[in-house]
C-alpha cells in the first residue's frame, strides 16, 4: 500500500504563500526596500536581465534606493528600466550611481495598493485549493486503483484540508499585516 505524497503537498502549499510574500514585497508602502526594484528587467547586452544582475541595490535611507550599476554602459538602460516599470520612480543618474527617492503615498494610492494586495491574496488562495484539488484527485485514483482503503481516502483528505485550510489562514493574516502596513501613515 502507497501513501500519498503529503509533503509534496505541504511544499507546493508553502511555495503558493512564499510567492505571495514575494509579491507582497514588491509593493510600496512609502518605505525604501530592496525587494522593491526585484521585478525590474533590463536589457543588457542583447538579453533581458534581471536588475540585480547588472547593479547593487542599496537602502541608505528610510526613503531612498540606490542603484549602483557596475557598467558604465548601462546606466542608461537600468535608468530607462526603472522609469518604464510603472513603480512611480523618479531616478536621478550620478555617474554610475542612480538614486530613488521613494514619494510618500497619497489616501487613493494606499487604497489601490490595498486591493492590489487583496488580488495578490486572493491569486495564493486559488494556488493552494488548485494544490488540494490536485491532492484530493491523486487519493480518489489511488482508491480506485485499490492502493488505498475508503477509510485512508478520508483520513488523508482530512489531513490535505487541514494543510488547506493552515495555509489559507496564513494568506489572510498575510495579507492583514500587508494592509495594515500600507495604511500606516
Amino acid at each position: 500500500m502507497a501513501d500519498p505524497d503529503i509533503d509534496d503537498i505541504e511544499r507546493r502549499m508553502n511555495g503558493a504563500l512564499e510567492m505571495l510574500k514575494k509579491e507582497f514585497g514588491g509593493l510600496r508602502t512609502g518605505r525604501a526596500s530592496a525587494s522593491l526594484l526585484e521585478p525590474i528587467v533590463v536589457e543588457a547586452y542583447g538579453s533581458p536581465t534581471p536588475l540585480n544582475q547588472v547593479a547593487n541595490i542599496n537602502v541608505p535611507e528610510p526613503r531612498m534606493l540606490t542603484v549602483q550599476v557596475w557598467d558604465k554602459t548601462m546606466v542608461q538602460s537600468v535608468e530607462k528600466a526603472i522609469r518604464n516599470s510603472g513603480l512611480g520612480l523618479n531616478p536621478a543618474t550620478d555617474g554610475q550611481l542612480i538614486r530613488l527617492p521613494i514619494p510618500e503615498l497619497n489616501e487613493e494610492r494606499r487604497q489601490e495598493l490595498s486591493k492590489i494586495a487583496g488580488k495578490y491574496a486572493e491569486e495564493g488562495r486559488i494556488s493552494v485549493r488548485n494544490v488540494r484539488r490536485h491532492g484530493m484527485d491523486e487519493l480518489k485514483r489511488m482508491e480506485k486503483d485499490g492502493d488505498i482503503s475508503q477509510d485512508e481516502h478520508h483520513m488523508w483528505g482530512d489531513e490535505i484540508q487541514k494543510l488547506t485550510d493552515g495555509t489559507i489562514t496564513k494568506i489572510d493574516e498575510a495579507l492583514v499585516a500587508k494592509e495594515t502596513d500600507i495604511m500606516k501613515v
